[in-house]
């Protein structure tokens, strides 16, 4: 199933969401809702990272976990942790207990912070065009039509990667583009399809 698909409600949503209750409730509640502050996006491009060569499922499983572990993803918190805290994590069995991971989130809180314009600005300012312009923000027909990474996320990834940021690929950007409504991916048939635009 590749296309927009009924839900239990019986409308239309992207396929992937009918999964799990919980991809439906991420799907309808959250993803590709426009998310604006550093904390929000901290926290999508650290969970997309870990996420990197997991099921998503595993991760909104464990969401609520990591958001403890990592004190709620508070960059300016994150970026204090030293080699207690990623003891601390090693052990805690409720959440991906990755070295390199946990060791990347840590950085990268503190590359956030180093980010002249805040670590959203910076996301934000590579939002496609939103004034109709030729080739910007066609609504996908089915999964097929979307990518796993655009020149956008590309660029995002490069300029991450400059600040000093780990586990920040162009897929893992371009996922936290989606995540965070900076691109809208939903489906043309979604009944959320622009449901976050002005």
């Amino acid at each position: 199933m590749r296309e927009a698909a009924a839900g239990p409600d019986g409308r239309l949503r992207c396929p992937w969401s009918l999964g799990s209750a919980e991809y439906l409730s991420y799907h309808d509640a959250e993803w590709g809702r426009p998310v604006r502050d550093d904390i929000g996006v901290f926290e999508r491009i650290c969970l997309e990272g870990f996420q990197s060569g997991l099921s998503w499922l595993i991760i909104l499983r464990k969401r609520e976990n990591f958001r403890t572990a990592f004190a709620g993803f508070d960059p300016v918190t994150v970026a204090e942790f030293g080699p207690a805290d990623v003891t601390r994590l090693l052990a805690d069995t409720g959440i991906v207990r990755n070295r390199a991971k946990i060791e990347a989130t840590i950085n990268n809180a503190r590359a956030a912070l180093g980010l002249p314009a805040g670590l959203a600005a910076t996301v934000w300012s590579y939002a496609p065009s939103q004034d109709g312009a030729a080739g910007e923000d066609v609504a996908p027909q089915t999964l097929d039509d979307i990518p796993a990474w655009t020149p956008a996320s590309k660029a995002l990834s490069a300029e991450l990667r400059r600040a000093g940021f780990r586990f920040t690929g162009p897929v893992t950007v371009y996922a936290t583009m989606q995540a965070c409504g900076v691109v809208d991916d939903h489906l043309a048939g979604c009944y959320l399809r622009r449901a976050y635009r002005g």
